[in-house]
């Protein structure tokens, strides 16, 4: 990581179990941080929707608003990351974003890697689905999905248009579970944001959190029949999946080839 990098993660609709905007937070919590960079907050929200908040700390009251924070986080000596969240914004997204990437410009960043996490059919007994895109690469998702989008996918776009070096990180989250953390999914982005940027990180702090995650979820299962066939439905899926993947050769044509027709045949199982 020889150029700094600024990722980005906003709470609410791109933001399923908190699984993104904790990556944020753990990385601001574990490593050296600090506060660099805000956005005025006027102008982009609806405070019926995104509330401020009333606190009070040592006996004093303080309102505290939504506002976009961004962090300069010191990840060993001479490397480091800049890091933005906030609320989604419900306004003006378009300035939003290039309020963002000037802030990205005045730090050098030459890179800009949006995270979200989204609720999707996926087991919680299998490593959760990371879904990585770039400019040069996407993912298959990415390059099939019509439909609306959030603010990440927004943001990465302006960079692009910007000239910014883009890429966009989502991890699946088991839509049959609660909106409860998901330590798990902040690790399969926190490994995928390693690899990507050459850094290992250290997520140990949150290991013990993602099996307590996995064991409440099977408890879960394991009470309700219906829940634990359609669970086994999708433990089928994933590895027919997996396996079409192992034995075409991930990235080929032939692979991917392999795959929409696994998955044509278990869509036309499930009609029957």
């Amino acid at each position: 990581m020889t150029q700094p990098v600024m990722i980005a993660a906003f709470e609410g609709w791109n933001d399923a179990c908190q699984a993104a905007t904790n990556v944020v937070r753990y990385l601001v919590g574990h490593y050296e941080s600090r506060e660099i960079r805000h956005i005025d907050c006027d102008g982009f929200y609806d405070y019926q929707i995104a509330r401020p908040m009333l606190c009070h700390v040592s006996g004093r009251a303080n309102l505290v608003w939504p506002q976009t924070t961004f962090y300069d986080i010191t990840l060993d000596a001479g490397r480091h990351l800049y890091a933005q969240i906030a609320p989604e914004p419900n306004y003006h997204w378009k300035e939003y974003c290039s309020q963002s990437l000037r802030i990205a410009e005045e730090l050098d960043a030459t890179k800009v890697i949006t995270l979200g996490s989204m609720f999707s059919d996926c087991p919680h007994t299998r490593p959760l689905p990371i879904a990585v895109s770039d400019g040069e690469c996407q993912c298959e998702c990415d390059r099939e999905y019509n439909g609306p989008v959030g603010i990440p996918t927004i943001l990465d776009w302006s960079a692009s248009d910007a000239g910014f070096d883009h890429t966009s990180m989502w991890v699946s989250i088991p839509q049959y579970l609660g909106s409860d953390d998901c330590a798990a999914g902040t690790i399969r982005l926190l490994d995928a944001l390693g690899k990507h940027i050459g850094y290992t990180f250290d997520v140990s702090a949150l290991k013990r959190r993602a099996e307590q995650w996995k064991t409440q979820a099977s408890a879960l299962v394991r009470c309700n029949d219906q829940l634990r066939e359609y669970v086994k439905h999708l433990e089928r899926e994933y590895d027919l999946k997996r396996q079409a993947e192992k034995d075409a050769g991930v990235g080929t044509p032939q692979c991917e080839q392999l795959v929409r027709e696994a998955e044509e045949f278990l869509r036309q199982m499930g009609d029957e």
